[in-house]
């Protein structure tokens, strides 16, 4: 895929469990966006696919294996800081549950009840994203995006 030039690439993860619940995590008070909740992921380094980056920023930031199973809509946003180009996977969970390394703390909920959540200004099109799909946003065969 080609990005506009001087754009950072981030990946994140729309990881779901067994419960078809959704990981959201809050940054620390230490990091920019302080106390924001978010989908976990990272910047695709240079010579990474997309999926090997978010795998990589996962094992990194909460020692866990996830399955990227399907990429979803592309969201761009500026921030003060410059523009990123968010790209959310979903993605499947492995057997580890997540360890926070960065991340002030986490939170599984079900589809529905993540707009109870302060999100980062470029994580809201993706929890709306996963809103449009409804109740049977995790059905084990097909994803409504």
């Amino acid at each position: 895929m080609n990005y506009l030039p001087g754009m950072l690439v981030v990946t994140c993860a729309v990881i779901y469990n067994s419960r078809n619940e959704v990981l959201a995590v809050q940054r620390s008070e230490t990091m920019r966006m302080p106390l924001k909740w978010e989908f976990p992921g990272g910047k695709v380094e240079l010579g990474e696919t997309e999926k090997e980056a978010l795998i990589r920023e996962i094992r990194e930031e909460l020692r866990m294996t996830i399955f990227p199973e399907k990429r979803m809509q592309p969201v761009n946003h500026r921030y003060e800081t410059g523009t990123i180009c968010l790209v959310p996977y979903l993605a499947r969970i492995g057997d580890v549950s997540p360890q926070l390394t960065e991340h002030l703390a986490l939170r599984w909920l079900p589809p529905g009840r993540l707009q109870e959540l302060d999100w980062a200004e470029a994580d809201l099109p993706v929890v709306q994203q996963i809103q449009q799909g409804g109740a049977g946003f995790f059905d084990g065969n097909t994803v409504p995006f």
